[in-house]
């Protein structure tokens, strides 16, 4: 037995398929296959239900357990020993959502590398929820995202500071409002969003936090019925069918002053809604005997950064 069988295991226990299991390891489906027999025969019991979906037997859910026990110690393990032969090189696997990380990430890595030439920062990028359960079973160091609670094993540090604004065509809501559009902003402002009637929504979903925000501005404005134009997990898309004249999106400042130029923006009313619209981004990582140098490091670097600019 040896740590490839282990990882190979695990990842065929996610993927419940050995035809995506050995896509995502690139290997061959008959490599394997091989490789799951050979742990059957030398632990004599079948690990697998080889039909589609394939299941685990009760031996693979324990064999589960015990595989990612061990996966976690050796990567403790062999972190404690960089750090004890001074030895600054290794993996560092960062979790992070797809438009923060466009935003936010190129200057922290490239300040990052110029330190730590060796350190390879892999980068897994995907929704809050994903990455938060990402982090839980230990398939990243390190979560850049927005945790509504706490997690068990998981210890969190702030990061910075995000606020949810609306954004719109000055041009569209001129075209709704007319004469009325200053007072509608006003309005907006002071926390009247029934000021939004008639005009077109581009909405996210309930698992982003701008979408659970939209709905909840939505409840209080009494609109049983927006004007909903479309709807994606994809801030970017948010942003491009906001500034086409779509419809009024709900996005992060941060991000869409990262994803825009200067003249898109100038293009856009940003309506900002007070302290209920504001939410901390934190790094999470595992709370291990042991912490790898290296995550405390790109943390500090990363909030330098962010701090400067």
């Amino acid at each position: 037995m040896n740590f490839a069988s282990l990882e190979y295991f695990e990842t065929l226990a996610q993927e419940r398929s050995f035809t995506k299991a050995s896509e995502r390891l690139h290997i061959t489906q008959q490599s394997l296959s091989s490789h799951i027999a050979k742990l059957e025969k030398e632990l004599g019991c079948q690990l697998v239900v080889r039909h589609v979906p394939l299941e685990l037997t009760y031996a693979g859910e324990v064999f589960l357990n015990y595989a990612s026990s061990l996966r976690d110690q050796y990567t403790t393990m062999r972190h404690e020993f960089l750090d004890i032969s001074k030895n600054d090189e290794g993996i560092l696997r960062v979790g992070i959502a797809f438009t923060r990380g466009r935003t936010i990430l190129p200057d922290i890595i490239m300040a990052f590398h110029e330190k730590h030439p060796h350190v390879r920062i892999a980068l897994v990028e995907a929704t809050n929820e994903a990455l938060r359960q990402k982090l839980v079973e230990g398939d990243i160091d390190l979560a850049i995202a927005f945790f509504p609670t706490s997690l068990p094993g998981i210890i969190m540090r702030d990061f910075y500071q995000e606020e949810v604004v609306i954004l719109v065509l000055r041009e569209l809501f001129e075209k709704l409002y007319g004469d009325e559009t200053e007072e509608r902003v006003h309005r907006l402002c002071e926390g009247d969003y029934s000021a939004l009637e008639k005009c077109p929504l581009v909405l996210g979903s309930l698992e982003d936090i701008g979408g659970r925000i939209e709905r909840s501005l939505m409840m209080r404005a009494g609109l049983s019925r927006p004007r909903i134009v479309a709807t994606s997990n994809n801030s970017e898309t948010h942003l491009a069918l906001c500034i086409r004249g779509a419809g009024a999106c709900l996005c992060s400042e941060t991000l869409a002053r990262g994803a825009l130029t200067e003249e898109q923006l100038e293009k856009l009313l940003i309506i900002r809604l007070g302290d209920t619209a504001r939410y901390p981004i934190c790094f999470g990582y595992r709370d291990k005997p042991y912490q790898w140098s290296i995550i405390q490091e790109f943390m500090d670097m990363a909030s330098e950064v962010v701090n400067r600019s």
